[in-house]
């Protein structure tokens, strides 16, 4: 057996950020693009681009960079406070995890 736990972070009882946001982001850092994200996440473009569209409304700070299409097609990018978001979140999922496995083996 094993504990299981999950993260997110709420602002006025409102859902901010969570793994779900989190993994969108990701995978605009892999690919580049919201469109192909989103494919790889199995959702929908507008699914993905209302995730990040409410984070940012409830976080009051823009977390991606759209580039429009041209010849080569468009891109997006993470903004600088978007990466800092990512890495603190990743930071703190992981340090729950360890607790709570210290937690729970004490307990169990």
């Amino acid at each position: 057996m094993k504990v299981k736990s999950k993260v997110w972070i709420e602002k006025n009882g409102e859902l901010v950020f969570g793994a779900g946001r989190a993994m969108i982001l990701r995978y605009i850092l892999k690919t580049g693009s919201i469109n192909k994200a989103a494919q790889e996440l199995n959702m929908s473009y507008r699914h993905a681009w209302s995730y990040l569209k409410s984070a940012e409304k409830r976080l009051n700070r823009p977390l991606i960079i759209c580039t429009r299409g041209g010849a080569n097609g468009g891109s997006t990018s993470l903004t600088p406070y978007a990466k800092k978001l990512l890495k603190r979140f990743v930071n703190l999922e992981r340090r729950v995890k360890l607790y709570a496995d210290k937690v729970y083996q004490k307990i169990f």
